[in-house]
């Protein structure tokens, strides 16, 4: 009786055995099949299909998604051409590019000319040509650039110092992008008036200089010199928003030329949390801001010895010629003293972003390099005010001054209602033929009140904070205190400070939190605000992170009470 029992369920058992295999062989196969399916459908996807299914921010850094189409042919036809077009385009280059030189040059040097100039034998790769698509009666390209030649560049150079030097330009390397605009658009062949062409993107641009015959670092700053030159020139003259205008058919094509269409004004604020470059010791560091990156447009801060945490609270007015595809750049650098500075991190950002008359106040992280995006390093963060002004923007702000405004700034220019770029113009015209000018200081009384604070961490045994905070008017020096409130980490104070601020627009309120104790007190964070914004907008409420703390909250009202007055000089 037990062996039929023990047969009975061995062949039960066996059975089940089989069933589970065949079952799990079958699920194997449906999942490749549904698999394979799933990979047919991603090798039919196309690049807008792979935007569909996620944003951007979901890719790794190191996927690209590039617009660009192929120019294979053209990159064929170009090889036959290139000898042509060295002989032709040589002396087309060396005659517009010599002017430019001379314009550019150095303190350092008298004289900037081509001794000999060359293409090679290598012709440039189009890697790609997108259209883009702008809106606007024309036709717009851009064409992606890669150039590894050797040309034979000599440069006759001429220093104070009456030396003359032929000095080589070797081992060129180039990636950019040009932009060429075919506008506006006619019904006469070939059917567009004009030809535009611009550097809308240089990714790469290296090159060497060598003395022929000699060393060129036997003249201290030399290299130098031509190198920023070089550079300098080809940023003004070729680099968007620059345009060269080739015009096809007659007619006036002044419109299609780069103009300037605005006034950007910068305050850099602060850093925090920067890279420490010292062995011994802090870095020491300074900025330097720009929007195009020219010597005479170039704005750099004060330094500031073994800090980390920074704080410049300084002014700077660009030019904006295209607020659609320019940015306002910073790189922040450690001074070494008599070596180059080191360079900590640097940050951009996009003018598009910015709403004309409304100031954009922005942390931005710095990175190694703006070009590649694979770094993940944190390398610190900085602060800045963004104001954009067009020109010929009527304003709506509330005007502190009087009527005769003279050498202001554009800043203050803005806070003056009805007043458009033209009219600015003219009175800056007018106010350089007076033999006294005044200029306009922002003063007024800054009311502060501080509502409260949220979330803020945790300081004493209990698990609770007796926080209060000071108030500190950094260049008038006026410094306030709220008071006590004990056992709390969300407290409310309700307390308003009056600060009479002569200089309204280069002043900036420090607020900081301390943990009341018996023997002293306990810094929980801080909160840094210039008055740029309430100047303008006269009256506003807002909650302020703090800084150096592992959460909380500011809740400010300020109020802004003009006194205009004026100073000789």
């Amino acid at each position: 009786m037990g062996f039929v029992v023990g047969l009975v369920l061995g062949v039960v058992f066996g059975v089940a055995l089989v069933v589970a295999f065949v079952h799990c062989e079958n699920v194997r196969s449906k999942r490749r099949t549904e698999l394979a399916v799933a990979l047919a459908s991603f090798a039919r996807m196309t690049v807008e299909d792979s935007r569909k299914l996620l944003p951007r921010e979901a890719y790794p850094s190191w996927v690209v998604f590039s617009q660009r189409q192929k120019l294979n042919w053209l990159n064929y036809e170009l090889i036959k051409l290139w000898p042509y077009v060295n002989e032709a385009g040589s002396e087309l280059i060396k005659a517009s590019v010599e002017p430019t030189l001379d314009q550019y040059k150095t303190v350092f040097l008298t004289s900037l000319k081509f001794s000999k100039l060359t293409l090679g034998t290598v012709a440039p790769q189009f890697t790609g040509i997108s259209i883009v698509e702008d809106g606007e009666n024309g036709i717009t390209m851009e064409l992606e650039v890669q150039w590894d030649g050797n040309p034979n560049i000599v440069l006759d150079i001429k220093t104070k110092l009456g030396v003359s030097l032929p000095i080589q330009v070797k081992n060129i390397g180039f990636t950019g992008v040009f932009r060429i605009i075919f506008k506006p658009l006619v019904d006469v062949l070939p059917c567009f008036g004009a030809v535009c062409y611009s550097l809308r993107e240089k990714k790469q641009m290296d090159f060497t200089l060598k003395v022929v015959g000699g060393d060129i670092s036997t003249i201290p700053g030399l290299y130098t010199a031509v190198e920023e030159t070089i550079r300098d020139a080809i940023e003004d003259s070729l680099t968007w928003p620059v345009r060269k205008v080739v015009p096809i058919l007659p007619g006036d094509y002044s419109d299609l030329e780069m103009k300037p269409v605005g006034i950007l004004e910068v305050k850099l604020v602060q850093a925090k949390d920067l890279t420490n470059k010292d062995i011994i010791g802090k870095s020491d560091p300074f900025a330097i801001v720009y929007v195009r990156p020219l010597r005479d447009r170039t704005k750099t801060s004060k330094t500031i010895n073994n800090e980390l945490h920074p704080i410049w609270n300084e002014h700077y007015e660009f030019i904006v010629e295209d607020v659609s595809t320019q940015y306002v750049t910073v790189k922040i650098y450690d001074d070494e003293g008599l070596q180059p500075p080191e360079l900590i991190g640097c940050a951009q950002f996009p003018l598009k972003d910015l709403q004309p008359g409304k100031v954009k106040d922005v942390w931005l992280k710095l990175v190694k390099d703006l070009e590649v995006q694979r770094d993940t390093k944190y390398r610190g963060q900085v602060h800045l005010e963004l104001l954009y002004i067009p020109f010929g923007m009527a304003n709506g702000f509330t005007n502190p001054f009087a009527k005769a405004m003279f050498s202001m700034t554009s800043l203050e220019k803005a806070m003056k209602s009805g007043t458009d770029g033209n009219e600015n113009t003219d009175l800056e015209k007018k106010a350089t033929s007076l033999q006294r000018k005044r200029d306009v200081i922002v003063r007024g009384v800054l009311s502060v009140t501080v509502i409260g604070a949220e979330d803020l961490p945790q300081m004493d045994l209990m698990g609770k904070a007796d926080p209060y905070v000071v108030l500190h008017m950094k260049k008038a020096d006026i410094k306030y205190k709220t008071r006590v409130v004990n056992e709390t980490l969300n407290p409310g104070w309700n307390q308003t400070f009056d600060f009479v601020v002569e200089d309204g627009l280069h002043d900036m309120l420090l607020l900081v939190v301390y943990d009341h104790d018996t023997f002293g007190k306990d810094f929980i964070g801080r909160c840094i605000l210039t008055l740029t914004r309430v100047i303008i907008e006269v009256e506003y409420e807002d909650s302020f992170p703090l800084e150096g703390a592992k959460s909380g909250c500011l809740n400010l009202r300020l109020k802004w009470t003009p006194q205009p007055i004026y100073r000789d000089s």
